[in-house]
């Protein structure tokens, strides 16, 4: 997938088929209009392309009220990309796109700048300043424009509709089977593993530092983990999402994860600087201040425990379901 900053590049005056949005998840909703995007380019012998922005227009708008964030930018064009489609075009929303007029958004965005034959968009599509677009409005330019306008109808799983903000709910409930019902995957995050104060060294148990960009995240805590790429294969752990209540620099939002069969990989200081996707698999507690190291090193060791047994019964389950399936 090519991904593009802004809409003004030479590459995107091909014609396309798009849709719009922000995609905070890219949800099993966001799927199901991304595979009816797809459908549609490909009887039109036209890229793929998804139009979204950075940062959220909450953030802009009320940084103080915005929603939790489920994915960072990384992630969402790594879904993205994952869902088959051909180009990315990330908008910064700033002063000047906030103001632009919808009328304005048509001409200079979609129509001179993205050259868009079929437009794809949700059923509570609204855009331009002052949110004064909307389906109607874009449906009749499209007539006058020559594109093509359709509307799609929210996506329901067992009668509930999905939607970003379910997804953050259950996120915040720490219903994590309930968030991987909603988004078709567990949930996970990715980052590039940074060097921290090297303290889990001093309790015993090292630490993967992964950078978290924005501080808000859609979940916190204490979690059972799955960390991908730092080998051949994925590696069990407990992890910590959060501000760290304990330690003296908390305030700024780190996922520290322990590997709990580290040894079996390459070694710990190889992990510097490599992005790794860490999937949260199950809920253990919220974050916890403890009255002091000593106390944080036995709730760490606690943790650990409940995460093997976790392991433990979900290779249990795994082995008793091969064995009906053999049978």
């Amino acid at each position: 997938m090519k991904i593009f900053r802004g809409h003004q590049h030479p590459a995107l005056s091909q014609p396309c088929a798009l849709t719009i949005g922000n995609f905070d998840g890219v949800h099993r909703g966001h799927q199901a209009m991304l595979a009816v995007l797809k459908n549609e380019a490909r009887h039109r012998n036209l890229p793929a392309r998804v139009m979204t922005f950075e940062p959220h227009p909450r953030e802009y708008f009320a940084p103080l009220s915005a929603p939790t964030r489920i994915s960072t930018l990384r992630d969402k064009l790594t879904e993205l990309a994952r869902c088959g489609i051909d180009q990315a075009v990330v908008l910064p929303f700033n002063a000047r796109l906030a103001s632009q007029s919808a009328a304005a958004f048509i001409e200079d965005v979609l129509v001179t700048g993205l050259q868009v034959r079929y437009v794809l968009v949700g059923d509570d599509f609204r855009f331009g300043s002052q949110r004064a677009g909307d389906y109607a409005m874009l449906d009749a330019a499209g007539a006058t424009a020559g594109f093509e306008v359709a509307r799609m109808d929210s996506y329901e799983v067992h009668g509930e509709r999905v939607s970003s903000s379910a997804v953050r709910l259950a996120l915040a409930q720490g219903q994590m089977d309930n968030a991987a019902r909603l988004l078709g995957r567990p949930y996970s995050i990715s980052g590039h593993v940074v060097h921290g104060k090297k303290l889990g060294r001093e309790l015993g148990f090292r630490t993967l530092n992964i950078a978290f960009r924005h501080d808000k995240p859609a979940a916190t805590g204490i979690f059972v983990v799955r960390t991908h790429g730092l080998g051949p294969e994925p590696v069990d752990g407990v992890a910590s999402l959060g501000i760290r209540p304990t330690v003296e620099d908390a305030g700024r939002v780190l996922l520290e994860v322990h590997c709990l069969s580290w040894h079996s990989q390459a070694g710990l200081d190889s992990a510097y600087g490599k992005i790794v996707a860490v999937e949260l698999l199950l809920k253990l507690h919220d974050e916890l201040k403890y009255e002091g190291l000593e106390a944080l090193q036995q709730g760490i060791a606690r943790d650990c425990d409940d995460a093997r047994a976790f392991f433990a019964s979900m290779h249990t389950e795994t082995s008793r379901q091969t064995t009906r399936d053999r049978i």
